[in-house]
């Protein structure tokens, strides 16, 4: 289950996410997490970045996280991106 000030990233719009963001650092959140895997990956770092350049330029990525996890398919193995983007 996700933390509140925790943002999974998908395949809406990045405005609706860095809406998300900047809601949760006006109802008080010193901290917001974006999490993405796969081909969501470049998208949570365009929503950084738009927060932080045109949005809430006070904001900073506090840490970065990427890990890897293997699933098992009927094909074998896949190896599955993940990446974690602290704003603090």
């Amino acid at each position: 289950m996700a933390e509140d000030n925790t943002i999974l990233i998908g395949s809406k719009p990045a405005m609706n996410y860095v809406l998300a963001v900047i809601t949760q650092f006006n109802s008080g959140s010193k901290k917001v997490i974006l999490k993405a895997r796969c081909r969501s990956i470049s998208r949570a770092v365009d929503i950084a970045e738009i927060v932080r350049n045109k949005f809430l330029p006070k904001i900073k990525v506090k840490d970065i996280k990427i890990s890897t996890d293997s699933r098992g398919t009927e094909g074998g193995p896949i190896n599955i991106s993940a990446i974690e983007i602290d704003l603090a």
